[in-house]
């Protein structure tokens, strides 16, 4: 009895990730990445590009980490917002690589569960981290909301001469 219910929970879960547009394909995470040096080289990018870093940690078990990263490839306003502003890297969370050390230099944002966004500037401090509930909306992610996330952490967002009045 108990094998029968236990391949009734794996096929169930199945199920729900094809319902939720989760590819089990899908490999974003690299749990063989040297995360310390990819994040440096993404900063690195961005401080040359005049924009920020956006992490997105998670893994390819997080059927939410890929729902989003499909909403914003797919969606050309979202892709076109995060390419703008930021250089956008993958971090490992699995237990093959759990990441420990440089989560623990980011503040431990993996409290917020998965998904989770951390932005660093083009100086690799930490900006901002994002718990993604409060992107969501219904069964996936707020188009509206990851906008209006995105704009507000862009580089421009933050820069005093943003604010500036005109005609001093």
């Amino acid at each position: 009895m108990k094998k029968w219910i236990f391949l009734l929970f794996i096929a169930s879960a199945f199920a729900v990730s094809a319902q939720n547009g989760h590819d089990t394909k899908v490999k974003l995470y690299n749990p063989a990445a040297d995360a310390k040096a990819d994040i440096k080289a993404a900063v690195d990018k961005a401080a040359k590009e005049g924009k920020h870093v956006l992490l997105q940690i998670g893994g390819n078990w997080c059927s939410w980490c890929i729902l989003f990263h499909n909403k914003v490839s797919s969606n050309d306003t979202l892709k076109t917002a995060l390419d703008k502003n930021f250089v956008s890297y993958h971090l490992n969370y699995s237990p093959e690589n759990l990441n420990e050390e440089v989560l623990a230099s980011l503040g431990y944002p993996e409290r917020f569960g998965f998904p989770v966004f951390v932005i660093l500037d083009g100086k690799g401090n930490r900006l901002h981290t994002q718990n993604s509930a409060y992107l969501e909306e219904g069964r996936g992610h707020s188009t509206s909301r990851v906008l209006e996330f995105f704009e507000n952490w862009s580089p421009a967002a933050i820069d005093p001469k943003t604010y500036q009045k005109k005609g001093k």
